[in-house]
């Protein structure tokens, strides 16, 4: 757990001025926030969280979070969520293959590789206590933002939907009751060239106005050297409307609405290989690629478009009955469209082209009531879920045969849940408190899958009505409805003033649902879809402030049961028998059992009152026990994906007055051990362990309207690998197309970029 940072002056203030007793965020990524003591001695400022639904110094809090304000987030320079998976223990968080508003999560081993219909995150995100469902869209660039909180491990009775691995938590601004005015840009390598401009107006006395509108623009860092057009860059273009009134003290109403329309070029991954059929040689440049899917029949069907749109509307309402008692009610729907265009063979042949259609829409309403009086806290809940997520895409194989075929797949999946919750915590003595928690959960999915094969570039759905169906490989509709109830307890004791220890028990659960690439014909099996998952933890924490009050260091320790883990994936099949594969379904596969321990270490030493170091490191053992493929135990040639072992993050920061203002100056260091991209090994998109080194510059006039800084990320410029399609003659599950189709994609070279901001209020 972290302490965060607030702007540079109200730190320098602090240290000048004995009296400033400001609430400041810390960080373990920028200089801490510090306040003087009458004595004149220096201490770390206390961090005030609500992540059980309550105010509280977040070292009292006797769970694993992380929490961050967006002002700390514009002095890193941060631009994305990715980026937070630099400095917190156990997390990853990278954009899907071939997008970049897509987003892959994994807390403690937890996530979701694949963004298809009928899989939920094993991640939790919430955008202002909305839960959102489907991972497209979810891959936020940071505006408009308070703070956000990563909370590690099961969540379920305190908040929304439950989660195996954990919650990010995305908090916008709230409206401010005088005129402000903030303005942002920046210009960086690549013509990054990104505008962020907000205001927030009290209209009458109680109700507020506010307005964010946000363009993010990037050259590509590479080329499509067939097409000439862009690899790896960015055209994102989003805005939040949101209102605030408050007709007495008692009774707050929020009501916002947020749109985002993403037109990014499609991202073809690397072939590490010359392309067997055509001869194309592999680009010399990692982020270079040589395909044409976008301009070939192949994505004809939707233009070889590439492009998502998402929205949504949330409307809250918090009640203050009492001093003691709040009822809250948040209710909410969200959407989001994608067209994409996918390359498997990166060539300029359509010997493995994808064009994808994702349309998913949800609504939520959650009722719930806190109360907080004497030694009691308690929290009660209920939430409602009803969400549609829906896929049609075709895998053309144009290559294969004369005239070349193509797998359509077309599949919805409906979700409708409802669960109630409860969390309890009472205090035993001025020491020692109890939480005791669960969740029932009752979660029905139903799901309408059609599969075929088609002889002829693109399918009749996806706009080639003379192509010729072959043979229909799937066509069900089915239904199943999944239980559960999942315990939570913690047992906390404060050693003393400044320490406490706390262990305890968690429960995380996720329903089952259906595969919509299964081709029930072969498996009839695919019918009855997959079990849930469930994964048991025990954990067990150190939370010290010490050094007089110079230093924080957090501990926690952890063990994780991870039964019948969902395992999607997808591979090549041969439907005639020939030996060649000439087709493409999905597979599901409930690995019996996995564990996971790990240590987690985060802490801030405030060194001098300019000068401070930050550290967080995670040590993990994952490990797949047991997984039964056909009757024969697999789990040695398996591993957790997206889960290095170890994560070290280190960050110095110097703090001076200049002209006027204050100068922060930080460099940060984060190592990640080798990743294993998916359950099998394939060394050839597998990531062996690798470094980042980022820097900033940033200064901000005492008056705090001006703020100027020069941020450098990745100065080393590391080649790390963050995803990849294996498809190839070696090394891969199964092969697919005549290419020998193994492709990689890479997370950001090196890149630098000035932001100029101006504040008015």
């Amino acid at each position: 757990m972290s302490h965060r940072v607030s702007l540079p002056r109200t730190l320098v203030s602090a240290v000048r001025t004995a009296s400033l007793t400001a609430t400041i965020v810390a960080s373990a990524v920028a200089a801490p926030s510090v306040v003087a003591q009458n004595s004149g001695a220096l201490t770390l400022e206390e961090v005030t969280v609500t992540a059980r639904r309550r105010s509280e110094n977040l070292q009292d809090v006797p769970i694993a979070v992380t929490a961050l304000t967006g002002d700390e987030l514009t002095l890193m320079g941060s631009q994305d969520i990715t980026e937070l998976a630099q400095s917190i223990p156990s997390v990853t968080l990278e954009p899907s293959r071939a997008t970049n508003t897509t987003l892959t999560a994994f807390i403690r081993g937890v996530g979701q590789q694949d963004p298809l219909a009928g899989f939920e995150q094993g991640v939790a995100l919430y955008l202002d206590d909305v839960y959102m469902a489907r991972p497209q869209g979810a891959l936020l660039d940071i505006y408009d933002v308070e703070r956000i909180e990563v909370l590690r491990g099961p969540q379920g009775t305190l908040y929304g939907r439950n989660a195996v691995g954990g919650a990010i938590k995305y908090v916008t601004r709230r409206l401010s009751d005088d005129l402000e005015v903030r303005l942002r840009g920046s210009y960086g390598t690549y013509n990054q060239a990104d505008l962020v401009g907000t205001i927030s107006a009290p209209i009458t006395d109680g109700f507020r106005v506010g307005a964010t509108v946000a363009s993010f623009n990037r050259d590509g860092f590479g080329d499509n050297l067939f097409t000439g057009g862009e690899q790896y860059d960015k055209d994102i273009f989003g805005y939040r409307l949101s209102a605030e009134f408050e007709p007495t003290d008692s009774l707050l109403i929020r009501v916002s609405y947020d749109n985002t329309d993403d037109k990014s070029s499609a991202v073809a991954g690397w072939r590490p290989y010359d392309a067997a059929f055509s001869g194309t040689p592999s680009p010399s440049d990692v982020f270079d690629t040589n395909a044409g899917a976008s301009v070939l029949p192949s994505t004809a069907g939707i233009n070889g478009n590439n492009q998502v749109e998402s929205e949504g509307w949330m409307a809250s309402i918090d009640w203050d009955v009492s001093e003691a008692m709040t009822l809250r009610s948040i209710t909410a729907a969200r959407e989001d469209y994608t067209e994409s265009v996918i390359d498997f063979d990166s060539v300029a042949s359509a010997d493995f082209d994808a064009p994808v259609v994702y349309d998913n829409e949800q609504f939520s309403q959650e009722f719930q009531l806190l109360y907080n009086a004497d030694n009691w806290n308690l929290v009660l809940g209920y939430y409602y879920l009803d969400a549609e997520a829906s896929n049609d895409f075709d895998v053309v194989l144009g290559l294969l045969v004369p005239g070349g075929l193509t797998a359509y797949t077309g599949g919805v999946v409906e979700t409708e849940a409802w669960s109630v919750y409860a969390d309890l915590t009472y205090d035993l003595t001025e020491r020692v408190s109890l939480s005791v928690g669960g969740r029932y959960t009752e979660d029905e999915r139903s799901a309408d899958i059609f599969r075929a094969q088609y002889l002829g570039i693109g399918s009749p759905f996806l706009g080639n009505d003379s192509a010729f169906l072959l043979a229909v490989n799937s066509d069900f509709e089915a239904k199943r409805t999944y239980y559960d109830f999942s315990p939570r307890f913690n047992l906390s004791y404060a050693l003393s003033d400044d320490m406490k220890v706390y262990g305890g028990y968690s429960q995380g659960w996720k329903a089952g649902s259906f595969d919509p690439r299964g081709a029930n014909f072969a498996t009839p099996a695919v019918e009855q879809g997959f079990d849930p998952e469930e994964l048991d933890s025990w954990e067990v924490g150190l939370k010290s402030t010490w050094w007089d009050g110079r230093a924080i260091t957090n501990v926690a320790l952890f063990y994780s049961d991870y039964q019948d883990m969902q395992i999607p994936g997808s591979v090549g099949v041969d439907s005639d028998g020939d030996g060649v594969n000439d087709s493409f379904v999905g597979t599901v596969t409930n690995a019996a059992q996995s564990e996971i321990t790990g240590i987690e270490i985060e802490g801030t030493l405030l060194l001098t009152e300019n000068f401070s170091a930050q550290f967080a490191a995670s040590f993990l053992d994952a490990s797949i026990e047991e997984w039964l493929v056909g009757d024969v135990d697999v789990s040695g040639d398996r591993a957790i994906q997206n889960t290095p072992e170890e994560m070290v993050f280190v960050g110095l920061s110097y703090n001076t007055d200049l002209a006027g203002g204050n100068l922060l100056i930080n460099a940060n260091y984060s190592y990640k051990g080798e990743v294993q991209q998916f359950e099998a090994p394939a060394p050839d998109i597998d990531q062996d362990s690798y470094g980042l080194l980022n820097a900033s510059i940033v200064w901000t006039s005492g008056d705090e309207q001006w703020l100027v800084g020069l941020h450098g990320k990745n100065l080393t410029d590391e080649e790390y690998r963050t995803a990849g399609y294996c498809f190839g003659f070696s090394g891969c599950p199964s092969a697919l197309g005549l290419e020998n189709n193994t492709t990689v994609f890479f997370g950001p070279p090196l890149t630098g970029f000035v932001t100029v901001e101006y504040r008015f209020q």
